[in-house]
């Protein structure tokens, strides 16, 4: 057996070891993973933002149904601050007589918040006459109803621009370029009693000749005239009210988004005049939640 040795350590070589790094080639090829990555990256982003903006928009058209929805069913007073948000309102009307149809072509009058195509010029200074005429129901009496039985068919558009949004948009704001930025839409409001769209007409025919020969049905005529008085007394205290939005309102047209809301209202739907108006051509609408009426 050898003795042990103890090893001479002033003898013993020391290897140099220097850290690992990356090649050229695999810089090469992370960077191509890179460059799909951010091709990937850069080309949802447009589809993305597209998103975002038709989100925002659909959340500001659901806040602002909701402030004039609840305005026109409640006939609030007071509402002038409106007087910064609609920019325009249009009623393009025809007047039909009974059994004739239309007895004249279809008419527009419009009203702006400086301006309006009537005699004399109604413009939109305050809430009352923004919402009288936003409530206008879409079928009225003819002027001319004690002799020709007729009516008018009215169809009320009105230019918004959104009342919810960034604070920045909102008045005392008056520069104009900032004005373009906040979303303006188009509205349509629709009122129109209950019954009109919900009852056959058949129901409360009491004259229907069948009812007659060859022998009266006297149960059946009952039933109908009270159907009738029934039906009637829901045209004049339950409406139906529809309002149309159309987004965003462009320099060349409107664009696509779309929304319905509608609800029921209770009680009366009146004409009414602001003091020193009572000649204006078109008469304010406004209901009354707590006023019922006896139809004639």
């Amino acid at each position: 057996m050898k003795p042990f040795v103890e090893p001479d350590h002033r003898f013993v070589t020391r290897v140099a070891r220097h850290p690992a790094g990356f090649t050229m080639i695999e810089i090469a090829i992370s960077l191509a993973i890179i460059g799909f990555a951010l091709v990937a990256i850069i080309g949802i982003l447009p589809a993305g933002m597209s998103v975002q903006k038709e989100n925002r928009e659909e959340t500001i058209i659901n806040q602002d149904a909701t402030i004039f929805m609840n305005a026109i069913r409640n006939g609030e007073r007071g509402l002038d601050d409106l007087t910064n948000y609609v920019i325009a309102i249009t009623n393009i009307w025809t007047d039909y007589e009974f059994r004739r149809g239309p007895v004249s072509p279809a008419q527009s009058v419009w009203y702006t918040p400086t301006a309006s195509s009537t005699t004399p010029p109604f413009p939109l200074t305050n809430g009352f006459r923004i919402l009288g005429l936003l409530s206008t129901p879409r079928i009225t009496p003819s002027p001319n109803y004690a002799s020709d039985r007729g009516f008018r068919s009215n169809y009320i558009v009105a230019i918004v621009r959104s009342i919810s949004g960034p604070a920045s948009e909102k008045f005392p704001q008056k520069n104009a370029a900032v004005h373009e930025m906040a979303l303006t839409y188009r509205m349509l409001p629709a009122i129109m009693p209950y019954s009109w769209d919900y009852y056959d007409p058949s129901w409360t025919n009491y004259l229907d000749q069948r009812l007659y020969t060859p022998s009266t049905n006297a149960l059946e005529i009952s039933r109908r005239k009270d159907f009738r008085e029934l039906v009637k007394q829901h045209e004049a205290n339950l409406h139906d009210i529809r309002l149309t939005f159309r987004w965003p309102v462009l320099p060349n047209g409107i664009g696509n988004g779309r929304q319905v809301f509608r609800t029921t209202v209770t009680g009366s739907l009146a004409p009414q005049y602001e003091f020193g108006f009572t000649n204006i051509p078109f008469a304010l609408y406004s209901f009354n939640p707590r006023n019922y009426v006896k139809a004639q």
